[in-house]
């Protein structure tokens, strides 16, 4: 690996912007280790918590969204925190970073509503060698009844109050993991950074149901016919990351961890152009295995190469400038559908029916082939998104 992946996260550094997410993949010292080999930049320890707390997970905890080759659209998870001791990730933190000094180890804590047991986990991952601290506050399902997980995360007071408490018993840089279940996020973050947080991780799961089995009437996932609510993940909620990332980006000038729904380079690289400076990925990994990183790597570096760019951090937040209020941007642009591949088009008629009762019933289908009746057409590009042959294209007009 070249050195054009590195990347700078704050005051700390790491040989790639990727990043395992606390979760399954990090339940463990070996299974770290086995990532760093296989490519990581860094990771994040599954939720360490204080001893006394007791952790009993559900059987089965997952739920999953295919399409119809099999691929994950998304991913529901109802599962809780670490299942190791606090001693135990002491010694597996001193381990990891005597043979991967270039990794990035961070710790995820979760205390409970007695914030000097946050402090407390906090010195003691810090003084094992971690490089840094990620306070869990966001967790949405299990935690919060309990009075922390994302019922601290939503209420930005609390969020202020923990960081700092943190903040102050510990050397190491204190990152905020935020809730996206919450009404502005940017509020979250600003509390955060008030309290003295050196980045944010954002965003956690999103609160879901997954699904319902209809002839069954059990929830997904089940156990023994009853569910709850649980995280969602996977590709379908990176739209809803971009989005918090992009608003926090605007927000606070901190580092932003970037999560949700990446599985692939490109994923990754959306999350840096909105001003992400590096990325946590966790159920690709679930779904894939580590060796995706492979491939990130390579995707990401050969990006940047041919794009002239030397680091990651050099194209960190370059869209944030073009995201803009609804009302500035410009009503003269339109743009229209041409059928420029008449070859290729299957004449199926999915245009047609999306454009007469989705649009503006601007198309016909003619004997000769798909005609595009101008004066109706709105420039809403529908029709583009349904065209599977891809035998329509747009031409761009102004004024």
């Amino acid at each position: 690996m070249t050195s054009i992946l590195k990347t700078t996260l704050g005051s700390l550094t790491l040989p790639n912007p990727f990043i395992l997410a606390s979760g399954p993949p990090t339940a463990s010292g070996e299974m770290i280790r086995r990532a760093f080999q296989a490519g990581w930049g860094g990771a994040v320890i599954k939720t360490i918590h204080p001893d006394g707390m007791e952790i009993q997970d559900l059987s089965p905890r997952f739920a999953a969204w295919t399409g119809t080759k099999g691929e994950l659209l998304g991913f529901e998870n109802v599962e809780l925190l670490s299942k190791k001791t606090v001693s135990y990730w002491e010694k597996e933190i001193r381990s990891l970073k005597q043979d991967f000094p270039d990794n990035l180890l961070i710790a995820s804590i979760m205390g409970d509503t007695d914030f000097t047991t946050w402090q407390d986990l906090a010195v003691r991952a810090g003084d094992a060698g971690c490089d840094a601290i990620e306070l869990n506050v966001s967790c949405p399902h299990g935690m919060p009844e309990a009075g922390v997980g994302a019922a601290i995360g939503q209420n930005p007071d609390m969020v202020r109050d923990l960081t700092k408490m943190v903040s102050a018993v510990t050397g190491v840089p204190v990152f905020v993991k935020l809730t996206p279940n919450i009404t502005d996020i940017s509020k979250a973050a600003l509390a955060a950074e008030e309290g003295g947080a050196d980045g944010i991780s954002a965003i956690n799961t999103v609160q879901c149901i997954l699904g319902v089995d209809i002839q069954t009437f059990a929830p997904l996932p089940s156990t023994g016919g009853n569910g709850t609510a649980g995280g969602y993940s996977g590709p379908a909620i990176k739209p809803i990351g971009l989005k918090m990332v992009a608003d926090i980006s605007r927000t606070v000038s901190l580092p932003i961890m970037g999560i949700g729904g990446i599985s692939r380079w490109q994923d990754a690289a959306q999350y840096i152009l909105l001003g992400a400076s590096a990325v946590q990925i966790c159920t690709a990994v679930m779904w894939n295995g580590y060796g995706i990183i492979r491939t990130m790597n390579k995707g990401m570096e050969n990006y940047l190469v041919q794009n002239g760019f030397d680091s990651p951090d050099e194209i960190r937040g370059a869209v944030l400038g073009r995201m803009q209020p609804h009302h500035v941007i410009s009503r003269t642009i339109r743009v229209e559908p041409v059928v420029s591949k008449s070859e290729v088009c299957l004449q199926c008629g999915r245009c047609v029916t999306a454009c007469r009762d989705g649009g503006y019933d601007a198309l016909i289908m003619t004997p000769k082939g798909l005609v595009v009746e101008r004066a109706r057409c709105d420039g809403c590009g529908l029709c583009l998104l349904v065209c599977s042959s891809k035998a329509l294209t747009s031409v761009i007009r102004s004024g």
